[in-house]
C-alpha cells in the first residue's frame, strides 16, 4: 500500500523516542497505555527497531548505539 511503511527500518519506521512521546500522550489524556494498547504496540516497535538497528550494524536514528554486542570491548582470541 502506499505510504505505508515496509518492515523495519522503513522510512516511516518507529523510533524509541516517537513511542515514547505516543506513550506519554496517550497517559496524559488517559487512554489505556497496558499491554496491548496502541502504545504499548508503538513500544514494542521501537524497541525492536532499535534492536535491529543494533544488530544490523546500520548507522543509527535516535537511540541507536551502533554497537553490536560481542565480548564488550575486549578483542577476541
Amino acid at each position: 500500500m502506499p505510504g505505508h511503511a515496509t518492515g523495519q527500518g522503513g522510512k516511516n519506521a518507529m523510533t524509541k523516542e516517537a513511542a515514547s512521546n505516543i506513550q506519554s500522550s496517550q497517559a496524559k489524556a488517559g487512554h489505556d497505555t497496558g499491554k496491548g494498547s496502541f502504545s504499548a504496540r508503538a513500544q514494542s516497535a521501537g524497541a525492536r527497531n532499535a534492536n535491529a538497528n543494533v544488530h544490523t550494524g546500520s548507522a543509527g536514528g535516535a537511540g541507536s548505539t551502533g554497537h553490536s554486542g560481542g565480548a564488550g570491548g575486549h578483542a577476541q582470541r
